[in-house]
């Protein structure tokens, strides 16, 4: 699957080879940046709208547009690395490991937004 070796390549080493995110992931950190979340279902990775997803990794966290006014992050863009296809797959290796009660609860945020 394209997406999961993408995944590997790119982002498991913050966010976990299953997913997990890092360790106490809702903590702040000594230097006031959050660890990275997990994208299973434990995380709220499944709580945005596909194109806020999308937007998140080509562009990083942006302060007032995907995260709070303020936020600093440690999430990268990459916008410059993975096309929006790459992005895509990723994305969708993601949603592959979701039961399908959180795939309908994003689908939902999904289509809420998109109104």
């Amino acid at each position: 699957m394209q997406g999961k070796a993408i995944y590997t390549n790119n982002c498991a080493a913050c966010h976990g080879e299953s997913l997990q995110g890092q360790p106490n992931w809702r903590e702040r950190m000594p230097n006031g940046k959050l660890p990275a979340p997990p994208h299973d279902k434990t995380g709220h990775t499944w709580h945005h709208p596909d194109a806020m997803l999308v937007d998140m990794v080509r562009n990083g966290l942006v302060p007032g547009k995907t995260a709070p006014a303020g936020y600093v992050s440690d999430m990268p863009a990459y916008g410059g690395i993975l096309s929006d296809d790459e992005i895509i797959a990723v994305l969708t290796y993601i949603k592959s490991t979701w039961p399908p009660k959180v795939l309908e609860a994003q689908k939902e945020v999904t289509l809420q937004r998109q109104n």
